[in-house]
Parts: C-alpha cells; structure tokens; sequence
C-alpha cells in the first residue's frame, strides 16, 4: 500500500528562510532537535550545530535569526503535527465522549516515532517540548510575538479540544483551563516519572498518565 504523504505547514514568520525548502535547511531541523535534547537549550548554540552539520554558523542564520526562533518553530512544528493526529483521530467519530476521550489520548499518551517525516524524530521533539518549551514563551517579548501569531498551533490545539469538551457538556464554564490543564499536566507528570518519580504515581510503561487524565477530564465535566 502506498504510504500517505502528509506535509505540515509552518508560518512563514517562524522563520527567515523555510527550512523545508533545501537538505541544509532539514539538516538544521533535524540536528538541532538532537542537539537540544542532548544538551538543553541552554547549552545548545548555533556554533555548536554549525559544527555538527558541518556548516557555516552564518548558513543557520540565514534559515533562524536566533535560538530562541528555532525553539519556537520546532515548537509549533509539534502542535501541528499534535493537531493533523487529532484531526485523523477524531475525523469520523459521531460520539461527542468517544471524540473528546481520544484528544484525551492524543496528548498525554507517550510519543512514538512518525515515520511521515523523515527529517523529524518526534520522540526528542516531545521530549524537548516537555523540558524546554516553556522557555519558547516565558520571554519578555511574549505579548509582542503573540501578537505575530508566534504560538497560534497551540493555541489552535487548545480551542480544538475545548470544543470538544462543550460538545460533551455546553455548560461547562471553563474548557481552555482544563484544557491547557491537562496539556501541561501531562508534560510535568512525564517529566517526573523520568526524574522525580516521587512526585507522581505514573511508573515507566504504564499508561497510567492517559487514563489519570481521562478519567479527571470526564468527571470534571460531567460534574
């Protein structure tokens, strides 16, 4: 069977130069995605990644003006490719409860590899999203890149399940806070379960994390 080919769209602002457009500019996408996993932001510089991909550090920024943009576009990379999962998942199923119960899936399940891209390892993606994404919008430029459109996937995400979530219950007076919840929630409890595990009751390879928020999610808006 021939595979479907699925292309995910990034904002033109996210970036100086698409990186999809040449094998440099995926080469930047992918290394970079290793590199921050391994290093943390932080640590990772365009020196670093320039000497990783055997490039110029002045090629980067003809793709990036800085880090802190690549940061940004891997991150709404992410909630692109989370929102096309909650469009197939979710695309011909009538029940309002079994729509909103696999977004619940979606995202706080533990990532798998997509193999529809292949320049992109998902599983350090997710990884970085968890450790390093808030560092994408805790910046005192927040309001002005909110403004540009800089984190509209997410938010996207968000409004997508908060739908859901009314369609289940039109009363419920506060769907964008359980949602984002339940997003950050999920990140944190992973990260704990690797970390500190004292912190959470999820073990490794157990999909303890899926069904804690499912079942939150449910009662919360049946009560």
């Amino acid at each position: 069977m021939e595979q479907l080919q699925v292309h995910i769209t990034i904002d033109p602002n996210l970036y100086t130069k698409n990186p999809e457009s040449s094998e440099l500019g995926r080469k930047i996408v992918c290394q970079s995605i290793v590199m921050i996993d391994e290093l943390g932001f932080k640590g990772f510089t365009f020196k670093k990644l320039g000497a990783a991909i055997g490039s110029n550090e002045s090629s980067i920024y003809r793709y990036f003006e800085s880090k802190h943009a690549l940061l940004v576009y891997l991150t709404s990379w992410y909630w692109s490719w989370i929102e096309y999962k909650l469009v197939f998942s979710t695309l011909n199923v009538p029940a309002s409860a079994e729509k909103l119960s696999n977004a619940i899936e979606i995202i706080t399940s533990k990532v798998e590899e997509d193999n529809s891209f292949s320049y992109i390892n998902e599983v350090l993606l997710n990884r970085i999203i968890i450790a390093e994404s808030s560092k994408a919008y805790h910046t005192k430029d927040i309001d002005k890149e909110n403004k540009k459109g800089y984190y509209k996937t997410y938010k996207r995400v968000v409004q997508r399940i908060s739908e859901m979530v009314l369609e289940v219950n039109p009363s419920f007076a506060f769907p964008n806070m359980l949602v984002s919840t339940v997003i950050e929630g999920a990140h944190h409890q992973r990260y704990f379960s690797k970390h500190l595990p004292s912190l959470t009751d999820a073990e490794n390879g157990e999909n303890t994390i899926v069904t804690f928020y499912r079942d939150l999610v449910l009662k919360t808006i049946a009560a």
